[in-house]
């Protein structure tokens, strides 16, 4: 279900919305057009019953104006009544006084009873209407006939004036009835009766149109621009005359009439909407900038307490290595410095111990890094049961640890403490539902006889480690004097190693391998000796170490093989030219793809037969990276090489590899051999071993043969070959061709040769 947002929080969402100083602005709007709208209807309104206002005055004051005329024209008809005898010169004055007074006739006319124009004043411009018959019609005949019988005035509408022009006629009767003696009648022009009876604002402002019967009559002021909105009629109130007087305002006059209010009232609320929306929108900047800043401050805040906690998490891992939980190298050299500033001024002896595990890279390589982390985690736990506030407990990094122990009082204390650590391995630890034996090889250095500060007894520990190492595994080393100058030499030959290959230092020499069923040398092993300048000739555990540790083994292989099939190349044509050679490869050299084109090349280019030659590898290299490895040897084989396992017994307890790899041959450790005839343990494993690889179509080599009474034992036990120093030691090929010569290698003539 969708979850629902509270009314406040959408309301100052609405409040914050850009859309809301719009709606406020067009809210103003909206207003203002409303307002505006109903100020110029009132306008509207306004200005219409203004001009009813005006059309109702101008035909109150036309009827007025025609009333005044009609009734001075009444007037004259009257004296006119009154004095029959008049004469045309007394009718004349009276007309000239009468267009004196009121200045809008155009003339005065007497009519006769015959509708006959008799007299007319003035006679300029007027002698056409001398004799002119004033009921040109029908119409107008009967309207006179009516008023000549009645007595009332009656008024012609607007005509055409016999003069010219549009003009009216107010007709007053001289006597009623059969007394009747014609008409007066007052001649207006329509023009000249506008410009009397209307102001000039009235001319101005309106035009004026005079409707008789619907129908437009007249149109005052025709030029005049009017406004099509507005217009206002009104009736005329005139005897004889059916008018209507529309009144039809300029558009200066209606502009005039409107107000300034609808404008006004419009751009005030429309700057009101402006500035209202300008402030909305200033407050939803404001509204909005504190939001972000009170955003930003609970931001910086949570990022504060993370950074206070990342902090010391940081403090926690300056300390603490992330994968075991031990104290790292950076801290446990801190404490040791301090340490050893407390046991300076008490006078007391330290102990600084460095472990490494044993054949644990391997481990890790073949079974993989998450095995191998989860084994020093394993590991750690152990070692950890051991710290107290006198020992400190490190991880330094690889498959390294750290101790250091305060308050040594003699040597007893370091040698109790070794036991502990070694009894944390005596039970394997189970990784991953699988269980793994490991032990470790330890070097300690003591201060202050080992050294007088962290960095020396680091150092110094670090040389009694690797020189338990040299010594085998699984067991520990203090260092003693002597033991830096030996590792500033070991430098140094590392040093000279580099230029060996450069220089043709190096030699093969050569240990026969007695066939026993034939008797007769039929291989040998190629073993590599250093021709040192200075130190003379160096045998392998002298420099094969250090060539594996700088990477430099891979080129030295290459040489010995390049080498090796050389010697084959010159046993040609001679009595060694069935000899096989064997050559030692190392777990460097196994990795490298190229070795087998290398091999390839070099047998090609010195034209050596594959089955001259013979790879030996031990038999923990065999098995360090099973696939890779199995590849190449394969690759090996393919060639016609021969392929021998090394220190066969001591590795590992898997013979699955025996079925897997194309193995031709197996050595026998000459740790077996050596006790053979002594232990019954090491006979029965040598049996064991013979009659295994013989059940796999494997040959046997026995090693280290150095009695007879050993060799016998091999040769009743059908071993195939033996080599050690009974039969001869290694010896320079021009040693092996002499005494290949001489017949001194063989069965019965190995014993006391002292080759």
């Amino acid at each position: 279900m969708d979850q629902c947002v509270s009314p406040p929080k959408v309301v100052v969402s609405g409040l914050l919305s850009p859309a809301f100083p719009v709606v406020i602005f067009l809210v103003f709007l909206v207003l203002a057009a409303g307002l505006h709208y109903g100020l110029v209807q009132q306008d509207k309104r306004q200005i219409e019953a203004n001009l009813a206002n005006e059309a109702r005055a101008l035909t109150n004051h036309l009827e007025r104006e025609f009333l005044v005329h009609a009734e001075a024209i009444r007037r004259m008809a009257k004296r006119l009544e009154a004095n029959p005898g008049e004469t045309e010169q007394e009718w004349r004055q009276d007309a000239q006084n009468h267009l004196e007074d009121f200045g809008v006739y155009q003339a005065i006319e007497w009519i006769d009873p015959d509708f006959i124009i008799r007299w007319v004043e003035p006679i300029t411009d007027n002698e056409e209407v001398i004799g002119y018959n004033v009921a040109f019609n029908e119409t107008r005949r009967q309207a006179l006939e009516l008023a000549k019988q009645s007595g009332t005035w009656n008024l012609s509408g607007i005509i055409d004036l016999r003069q010219g022009g549009k003009g009216m006629v107010i007709y007053a009767p001289v006597g009623a009835g059969p007394g009747n003696n014609g008409f007066m009648a007052g001649v207006f022009k329509m023009d000249v009766l506008a410009r009397q009876l209307l102001t000039e604002r009235v001319l101005e402002s309106f035009r004026i149109e005079i409707n008789e019967a619907d129908e437009l009559s007249y149109e005052l002021n025709d030029s005049q621009t009017v406004s099509p909105d507005f217009s206002q009629s009104h009736p005329v109130n005139l005897p004889t005359l059916d008018w209507t007087l529309t009144l039809r305002p300029s558009v200066d006059w209606v502009e005039n009439q409107y107000s300034d209010w609808p404008v006004m009232t419009f751009a005030t609320f429309l700057l009101m909407g402006l500035l209202t929306s300008l402030t909305t929108l200033l407050v939803q900047l404001i509204l909005k900038r504190r939001r972000d800043l009170l955003k930003t401050r609970q931001e910086l805040d949570l990022e504060i307490e993370q950074r206070m906690a990342i902090q010391q998490d940081l403090v926690r891992l300056e300390s603490t290595d992330t994968l075991t939980g031990l104290a790292n190298r950076r801290f446990f050299m801190e404490d040791l410095s301090h340490t050893l500033n407390i046991a300076d001024r008490q006078m007391r002896q330290v102990a600084l111990v460095m472990l490494d595990l044993d054949r644990f890279q391997t481990l890790n390589d073949s079974l993989g890094h998450q095995v191998g982390d989860e084994l020093l985690i394993k590991v750690s736990e152990r070692l950890n049961r051991l710290s107290n506030e006198r020992l400190l407990v490190a991880y330094s990094g690889g498959d390294e640890f750290m101790f250091c122990q305060q308050q040594v009082d003699n040597l007893d204390d370091i040698i109790h403490l070794l036991g502990q650590i070694k009894q944390c391995f005596a039970q394997p630890f189970d990784v991953q539902g699988q269980s793994h034996s490991i032990t470790c090889t330890m070097g300690v250095a003591v201060y202050p006889q080992s050294g007088l500060d962290g960095d020396t007894l680091m150092r110094n520990a670090d040389v009694a480690l690797y020189r338990a190492k040299e010594q085998g595994r699984n067991t520990y080393q203090f260092y003693t004097e002597g033991m830096q100058e030996r590792e500033v030499m070991r430098l140094e030959l590392d040093k000279d190693l580099s230029q060996a290959l450069a220089n043709n230092e190096f030699v093969l020499f050569y240990q026969p391998q007695l066939n026993l069923d034939s008797g007769e040398i039929q291989s040998v092993e190629a073993l590599i000796r250093w021709r040192h300048p200075r130190r003379g000739l160096l045998s392998p555990i002298e420099f094969i170490p250090l060539a594996e540790e700088s990477g430099r083994i891979t080129d030295i292989g290459r040489w010995v093989v390049m080498a090796a099939c050389r010697q084959l190349a010159a046993w040609k044509g001679t009595p060694q030219e069935r000899l096989r050679i064997a050559v030692n490869l190392s777990g460097r050299e196994l990795d490298d793809e190229n070795l087998v084109d290398h091999i390839r090349e070099a047998m090609t280019l010195e034209g050596v037969p594959a089955d001259r030659l013979e790879v030996e590898l031990t038999e923990e290299i065999f098995i360090q990276n099973i696939e890779h490895n199995l590849n190449q040897l394969t690759r090996l084989h393919q060639l016609g090489i021969h392929l021998s396992i090394d220190d066969f017994g001591v590795g590992y307890s898997s013979l699955g590899y025996l079925r897997d790899f194309p193995v031709d041959l197996l050595k026998i450790d000459r740790s077996f051999i050596t006790n053979v005839t002594e232990r019954h343990d090491d006979a029965v494993i040598t049996r064991a071993v013979i009659n295994l690889a013989h059940n796999l179509g494997i040959q046997v080599v026995a090693e280290g043969v150095e009695t007879e009474e050993q060799l016998s034992f091999l040769k009743n036990h059908r071993c195939n070959v033996a080599q050690g120093y009974l039969i001869s030691r290694p010896i320079p090929v021009a040693d092996l061709e002499q005494a290949l010569a001489s017949g001194i290698l063989s069965v019965t003539s190995a014993v006391g040769s002292g080759l």
